[in-house]
């Protein structure tokens, strides 16, 4: 029987990993740390309402559970909110791992650590996990501290990085791409979407089970997770137009520069799958196929 403490477990990730776990209740007992009531809509795993940025408390509370895995999805992932705010940034994304790093070195924990295509600065795509990050905004400097933390340090770790992730759980706090796509066609409302980034969007059902295939194998380093080919964030919200059978026509491609956002983004990122391939044994599938297996959950 493995413990697994999920950090952020009222998220996206969180509440779909808490989905996976507890269908292998004979092999996880699973702790469930978010802030707030639990908004998973299940009681059948322990839940602790905590301030992970309470030094002490999280230190002591996790002690006390000991678990043999830690999976930090918890982190401040907007990106341009991170620009503006970078002390509250740099709590939640590399304070925080540094304090996990610590208290899994005390209880020989293995800690499992999400982080992003961000760090990348989208020169040139397909990035390996050897390839040099070189992150544009603070959102991506502050996850490849975080990297850093647990790269210097003598855990167990794994490192999974990611791109775009979608999907739905029972409580939303906030929306994803797809989510938001698939809203405003069904509402006949016109979007704009930009045709000159590119990106690999990740299913939440992927990354969980990439999660679960971390801890089983105790994989150690990083590992590159999300759909298999690179599309541009245009053809993205077409394909989600096409799946759902909504109106194609409504998607009106526009650039980078016209959006005036705060933070600057990688133009190409996506990743190089084969480390995922060989060493999680794990074949992610195209975004087209990821969505119809979406379509079908959501029906």
């Amino acid at each position: 029987m493995n413990k697994v403490i999920i950090t952020g477990s009222n998220g996206l990730l969180g509440q779909s990993l808490l989905k996976l776990l507890l269908q292998d209740k004979e092999n996880y007992e699973v702790f469930g740390f978010s802030k707030g009531k639990n908004r998973s809509g299940r009681e059948d795993f322990t839940y602790v309402s905590i301030d992970i940025t309470n030094k002490e408390n999280l230190k002591n509370t996790i002690i006390e559970i000991k678990p043999d895995f830690i999976i930090n999805t918890a982190a401040m992932t907007q990106v341009d909110a991170c620009e503006n705010d970078k002390k509250a940034c740099d709590l939640l994304n590399i304070t925080v791992v540094k304090w996990l790093t610590e208290v899994s070195i005390k209880i020989n924990a293995h800690l499992i650590h999400l982080s992003t295509d961000f760090i990348f600065d989208g020169k040139k795509g397909y990035y390996k996990e050897t390839d040099t990050p070189n992150p544009l905004s603070y959102y991506g400097l502050s996850k490849l501290k975080s990297e850093e933390v647990l790269l210097d340090s003598n855990i167990n770790y794994t490192i999974l990085r990611t791109i775009l992730v979608y999907g739905k759980v029972f409580d939303m706090s906030r929306s994803n791409i797809v989510l938001w796509v698939i809203s405003m066609l069904k509402q006949g409302k016109e979007i704009t979407i930009v045709d000159d980034q590119f990106r690999m969007p990740t299913y939440v059902d992927d990354l969980a089970l990439a999660c679960k295939i971390s801890m089983d194998k105790k994989a150690k380093g990083i590992f590159h997770i999300s759909s298999n080919k690179l599309l541009s964030v245009f053809e993205i919200a077409q394909q989600i137009a096409e799946v759902f059978n909504l109106d194609k026509s409504l998607i009106k491609p526009i650039t980078t520069l016209t959006l005036n956002q705060t933070a600057p983004r990688p133009a190409k990122t996506g990743f190089d799958l084969s480390k995922t391939n060989k060493g999680l044994e794990f074949y992610p599938k195209s975004f087209k196929e990821d969505l119809h297996r979406f379509k079908e959950k959501l029906m």
